[in-house]
Formats: C-alpha cells, sequence, structure tokens
C-alpha cells in the first residue's frame, strides 16, 4: 500500500509550482547549456559540460521526487480541520512551562514546514509529541536545545488553506 502524505492545499500548490518551473523552464535550459559545452570540443575536460550534466541529474532527481510526493498527496484543507485535538494542519499555542512564554506554531509536513515563519513538521520531536493532544494538556519533547516542557494553550485551524 502507498504511504500518503499529508499535505496542505498552499504546500500542494507550491509543489506543484515548482515542479512546473522544472520542467518548463530548467530542464530546457540545462540542455541548452550541455549542447553550448559539448561544441566547445573534448568532452573529458570540459568542467562547463560536467557541471551541467551534474545539474541535469540534479533536477531530474527533484523531478521525480516532487513527482512522488505529490502523487502519495493526501491533499488537507487546513482552515477545516478538526480542532479538538492536535492534528496536522492545526495551530496550536503553547506555553513553555520553563519561561512562561506562549509560541504558536502550524503543524505542516516536512516539505512545508519553516519554523522563521510559524510552522513545524509533524514530524518533528515537538511535533510529534504534540499529535493527538488537547487543550490543557502537557507536552514534552526533545529538542537540540535539550527536553522542553510545554503546556498546550489553544487549538485552532489555519486562515489558510
Amino acid at each position: 500500500m502507498v504511504e500518503r502524505i499529508p499535505m496542505s492545499m498552499r504546500g500542494n500548490q507550491k509543489l506543484r509550482e515548482e515542479l512546473e518551473q522544472l520542467e518548463r523552464v530548467e530542464r530546457h535550459a540545462v540542455v541548452k547549456a550541455i549542447e553550448v559545452a559539448r561544441a566547445h570540443g573534448d568532452l573529458k575536460e570540459n568542467a562547463e559540460y560536467h557541471a551541467a550534466k551534474e545539474r541535469q541529474g540534479m533536477i531530474e532527481g527533484r523531478i521525480m521526487e516532487l513527482k512522488d510526493k505529490l502523487g502519495r498527496a493526501e491533499i488537507i484543507d487546513c482552515r477545516t480541520v478538526n480542532t479538538e485535538r492536535v492534528v496536522f494542519g492545526t495551530v496550536v499555542t503553547l506555553m513553555d512551562m520553563d519561561t512562561d512564554e506562549e509560541i504558536t506554531y502550524q503543524l505542516l509536513g516536512p516539505e512545508e514546514s519553516d519554523v522563521k515563519k510559524g510552522s513545524i513538521s509533524v514530524l518533528s520531536p515537538l511535533g510529534r509529541s504534540m499529535l493527538g493532544k488537547e487543550p490543557g494538556d502537557d507536552v514534552v519533547a526533545k529538542t537540540p536545545g535539550g527536553i522542553r516542557e510545554f503546556e498546550i494553550v489553544e487549538i485552532t485551524s489555519s486562515p489558510h488553506s
């Protein structure tokens, strides 16, 4: 059975745009670069040619990766997720038990998460430890800074899809 990948509608759109850019622009540009480099003669010592071929391999690899992820995507509208418990797509406000500071994160997939923009992966230590929890529950997570304790203050849906 194919393992589904939870993905927000925005995350899905972003990956589709990246795939289109790679297939319609980058792929053609690297083929041209290879043609130009070939015209320079001996391919054994042609750094331009080898760099272009390496770039082509990276582009084709990323295209395959994106097609795989998009093919396995379980697209979730984060505006309509159940907010009784922490699930993919919810926005969770936590109280740091050490500092008494509140922090808010949206739980998204690994491709979409960006701590600087307020989202973390459901596969991260903190993300995994929050899944299924309710407001008032304590969360203990092993982070790069050590063991951290939080209390879930609030769970809401996202204003974005």
